[in-house]
């Protein structure tokens, strides 16, 4: 919380350094300065930079102990060396990058807030920032998939549909988890070749149907006792929730469950803090998406045909849950 003028004249400048190492991160720089150090000449030929405003650049963050000076060589701060870098096993960079990506959308809030005409069209995800937005979410999801999966309790689920799948990290933390389950993986054309790679590297290719297409006109494939809906509502209006919703119950056998991962707000819509900023990026970025109270859930969730909704836990980073059944097909 902000409870000083100091608090919020920081708060105002916080945008220096956030775009210092967001324009580090498009230059690639953490991953040049990966091995041995480089003074800034040498790193401008590699990245076309003009080599008196890099090094004003690679002197922040140095500054901000991201880099490492010593005399006249700059390195990746040890501390990041992995995490930073393209090359790292477990690097965040694509969320960085994504991060970039969102630099421009957030720029047109002011314009947006008063009621200006600010189209869409021009941030719309070119291929690049597709492979970034969709290598941020395994970066987020990959450390808590399985802690998600444990609290869904997939049971006797034997058929799944990750809906909206992206690179499989939730299919493969199914699958791990129950190992007589198989999986039908339904994401765009793109992005299903994305998964495809990561579940060969996974060694579970075998057990999932990749399946391409566009939820929003295309209909799921049927026959699975399990739907996973994980941080899709909120890039939805209601009215297209509901009839993702009902997409999804078609898919369902008799008896079959949809669980549900995102923001879930409480009624005053302030709490939890994250879902209430994040509905601000819905704002800049979608022409009709938000965060929504379990209520809304479940109206959607009813209206689409679904009973026994249950609210499994709140959480506070997009790991809300939220499930329904399908009712069970009459003898």
């Amino acid at each position: 919380m902000y409870e000083t003028m100091t608090d919020i004249l920081r708060l105002a400048r916080n945008f220096m350094e956030s775009r210092i190492l967001l324009t580090a991160a498009e230059l690639d720089l953490f991953t040049i300065l990966g091995g041995p150090p480089l003074p800034a000449g040498a790193i401008a030929e590699r990245t076309g930079a003009d080599v008196r405003a890099l090094t004003v650049l690679l002197d922040a963050l140095s500054a901000m102990g991201l880099l490492v000076k010593e005399e006249g060589a700059y390195g990746t701060a040890p501390a990041f060396s992995q995490v930073l870098s393209a090359a790292g096993r477990d690097s965040v960079l694509p969320m960085v990058l994504h991060a970039a990506h969102l630099w421009e959308r957030w720029s047109r809030l002011t314009a947006v807030v008063r009621g200006e005409s600010v189209p869409l069209e021009g941030f719309s995800r070119g291929k690049g920032e597709v492979g970034a937005f969709i290598g941020a979410m395994h970066v987020v999801a990959d450390p808590v998939a399985p802690a998600i999966v444990d609290e869904v309790r997939p049971g006797p689920a034997r058929r799944l549909l990750d809906v909206g799948g992206a690179s499989g990290t939730y299919t493969i933390a199914f699958l791990k988890a129950v190992p007589e389950m198989k999986a039908t993986l339904f994401d765009r054309p793109g992005v299903v070749e994305m998964a495809r790679k990561r579940l060969l590297e996974a060694g579970l290719l075998e057990r999932v149907t990749l399946a391409a297409g566009d939820f929003s006109r295309d209909a799921l494939p049927g026959g699975h006792d399990l739907a996973f809906v994980s941080a899709i509502i909120h890039q939805n209006s209601p009215e297209e929730n509901r009839r993702l919703f009902e997409n999804v119950y078609r898919s369902l056998a008799g008896g079959g469950r949809i669980v549900i991962r995102d923001h879930v707000m409480k009624d005053d819509r302030t709490r939890p803090r994250e879902g209430a900023l994040f509905a601000v990026n819905m704002l800049v970025g979608t022409e009709g998406g938000g965060t929504y109270t379990f209520e809304e859930i479940r109206s959607w969730l009813e209206a689409s045909g679904f009973s026994g909704v249950r609210l499994l836990r709140e959480g506070e980073r997009m790991d809300g849950l939220v499930d329904a059944f399908k009712p069970a097909v009459s003898p």
